[in-house]
């Protein structure tokens, strides 16, 4: 009798660097190219450049980072499935018209089609961060679920108008940081914040790590 094929392993980090990689190849590849003591402000060559290679590189880091998922993780998430195509089209437009706006503009874009969903399903009576996460999140009561998914409808609205304030104030070089290290840092204290009210509503502490290791991203 042939034996049931092992599960692939759940692991923490490989969850990280797919989900956070793409985004730091970006940040060091354009800290790579970009001319030196310039950051991208006008109609700067070498700084529009730097821009293309960097996201020529973000986009090749997102491909990896799809067959990573997929080979160590066994699945590609539909929210993986969702920025990875938002990060081409968006990418595509960056390297074909030299113009930072539009790998800019893609977390906006991101954080308000989250939105968008999962106020759509609130209105509905449902949750839709469930259907997304529902073995993660095993035992969470149905409150639990409708609480969750109103909570990240809200941080990502707050993300888009960020988002939007940051790259209207900042160079694109201190927008790319307040990016990386501002906005994910955000992402991982907001999600730390969900897990007393998922505690009270079921999450038991085994899955409360792994809310802690997996927040969503864009």
């Amino acid at each position: 009798m042939a034996e049931a094929p092992s599960p692939k392993p759940k692991s923490s980090w490989i969850n990280l660097a797919v989900d956070y990689g793409p985004l730091l190849v970006f940040f060091l590849a354009y800290r790579m190219f970009s001319p030196k003591g310039d950051a991208y402000g006008g109609a700067d060559l070498g700084s529009a450049v730097a821009v293309t290679k960097s996201t020529l590189a973000f986009m090749g880091a997102t491909v990896v980072a799809l067959i990573v998922s997929k080979w160590r993780l066994g699945k590609i998430s539909p929210m993986l499935w969702l920025s990875t195509a938002l990060i081409m089209g968006f990418g595509t437009l960056t390297v074909l018209l030299g113009d930072p706006f539009w790998i800019q503009v893609k977390p906006t874009a991101i954080y308000l089609l989250f939105a968008a969903v999962l106020f759509g399903g609130l209105w509905r009576g449902k949750a839709v961060l469930r259907t997304l996460l529902q073995s993660a999140f095993d035992g969470l009561s149905d409150e639990g679920w409708m609480k969750l998914s109103r909570n990240w409808a809200f941080f990502f609205l707050f993300l888009a108008a960020l988002n939007e304030v940051l790259r209207h104030t900042l160079s694109f070089d201190g927008w790319l940081q307040a990016k990386l290290w501002g906005v994910t840092g955000l992402s991982f204290l907001f999600t730390f914040a969900q897990i007393p009210m998922l505690m009270r509503h079921g999450l038991g502490e085994e899955q409360a790590d792994t809310v802690e290791q997996n927040p969503p991203h864009d």
